[in-house]
């Protein structure tokens, strides 16, 4: 089945909440879409300043970084059916947009491949300000909204084979600045790129901790399509994490690339050696 017949088929789905196992096992998960979908939220950018300042964790110290060469999907998996983590928050690489970028189309990036496994897509549609903020925009940095969705169903694995059992991860959708944008439209904007991804990173640390999230997975955000640099990236995420110290117990980076070993993954393990 092609990328796009593989949407609509998700799409069906989660909106009838069941599926059929490889086993033959029919699989009903519409209580935990409905949830995903009752507990999305939109934080605005006026939000962040009110948000209150989280509570360090017990015992806290600086988080566990691991880098690892591993899909979001994959590294959330991991985390809580391996490794039995409850509180898993993963960082959507979105579409400012479109909800779920090109995912319709067959598209392959991370959002794409996080709403060909998972229930995000209709979560995103909740949230129409989003994407009507950035699209009444012109700006390559775009706006500073941010949507959460609460324990986001997922089941597919990565090769896009339904699971027996669903798990579910939390969600946070956030652009990044776009790069490859600025350097054809608006190049004076290009010295910006670094800072910009500092200060949304900052905010979407601030959701993940509002929600009381310890374990985030985030990786190398807008350094695919939208060409960013992945050393400012890194950085962004690596002076970000010091302004939240005792909150996070650990953080995944999950670097994925085509070849295995490239420039991402080489500058996010550099930063975090």
């Amino acid at each position: 089945m092609s990328l796009k017949g593989i949407a609509q088929e998700t799409v069906g789905i989660v909106e009838r909440g069941e599926y059929v196992a490889p086993s033959g096992r029919p699989v009903l998960f519409r209580e935990q879409v409905e949830q995903a979908l009752r507990g999305t939220v939109l934080y605005r950018p006026g939000d962040f300043a009110r948000l209150p300042r989280p509570e360090p964790r017990a015992g806290g110290s600086a988080p566990r970084i691991q880098v690892t060469s591993e899909k979001t999907g994959a590294a959330a998996r991991r985390c809580v059916e391996v490794e039995g983590v409850a509180d898993v928050v993963a960082l959507n690489f979105a579409s400012a947009k479109n909800p779920g970028g090109g995912f319709l189309g067959g598209a392959k990036a991370q959002e794409e491949d996080l709403a060909r496994c998972s229930a995000l897509y209709p979560c995103l549609l909740t949230q129409r300000e989003y994407y009507d903020a950035n699209r009444a925009q012109s700006s390559p940095l775009y706006t500073d909204h941010v949507i959460y969705s609460p324990q986001v169903p997922f089941f597919r694995d990565e090769g896009l084979t339904l699971l027996e059992k669903p798990f579910s991860v939390s969600l946070i959708t956030a652009p990044a600045p776009n790069a490859g944008s600025a350097e054809r439209n608006a190049p004076h904007l290009l010295p910006r790129m670094g800072e910009a991804l500092h200060a949304r990173a900052l905010k979407v640390l601030q959701v993940a901790a509002h929600h009381g999230h310890r374990t985030l997975v985030l990786g190398a955000w807008g350094c695919g399509a939208f060409r960013n640099n992945p050393h400012d990236a890194a950085d962004a995420f690596a002076r970000a994490l010091e302004a939240f110290p005792d909150v996070f117990e650990r953080v995944v980076f999950a670097v994925w690339e085509r070849g295995g070993d490239g420039p991402n993954l080489r500058a996010f393990r550099e930063r975090f050696a």
